[in-house]
């Protein structure tokens, strides 16, 4: 419908008609919604608004298509990552490109985590213990926070 605003079509029952899948259904109200004024001038910004989208797509799947050729080495460990639930391919990547696939430098899973500022701080002043807070780390914890709240269903 955008695109025959654009090309020149300013009759509601026309643009109503091209309507898909369920909006099908919703015509008459479509019908009401489309009248108004729609000048050449928001013709011209809707073009441009669609021209940016465009371009910033294809930005975006030609970053994706040299991030896949640059971790091409490292297929085997980005599938094997991939494999635990709520880890996706991408996740699997921005995994690796920031944690690296050498975990010689993190003695143990509790360095690797507390890097990554998922570990509470720890508080002691004269033998008591007080409340850490977590450090607030970098966006690896921001990232790993939102894998862990969406496997959890939230």
């Amino acid at each position: 419908m955008i695109e025959a605003l654009i090309a020149g079509e300013r009759d509601p029952q026309v643009l109503a008609e091209l309507a898909r899948a369920r909006m099908r259904a919703k015509i008459p109200a479509l019908r009401d919604a489309l009248v108004g004024r729609f000048t050449d001038h928001h013709a011209f910004l809707c073009r441009m608004v669609i021209d940016r989208i465009d371009g910033i797509a294809a930005t975006i799947d030609a970053s994706t298509k040299r991030i896949d050729e640059g971790l091409q080495p490292l297929q085997p460990a980005v599938t094997r990552l991939s494999s635990i639930p709520a880890i996706g391919t991408r996740q699997a990547q921005v995994i690796l490109a920031e944690i690296g696939t050498d975990m010689a430098r993190f003695p143990t899973a509790g360095h690797l985590a507390s890097w990554a500022g998922m570990c509470p701080g720890n508080h002691e002043s004269a033998g008591k213990h007080y409340g850490g807070t977590t450090r607030k780390g970098d966006w690896v914890r921001s990232f790993l926070s939102e894998l862990l709240a969406g496997s959890k269903g939230g």
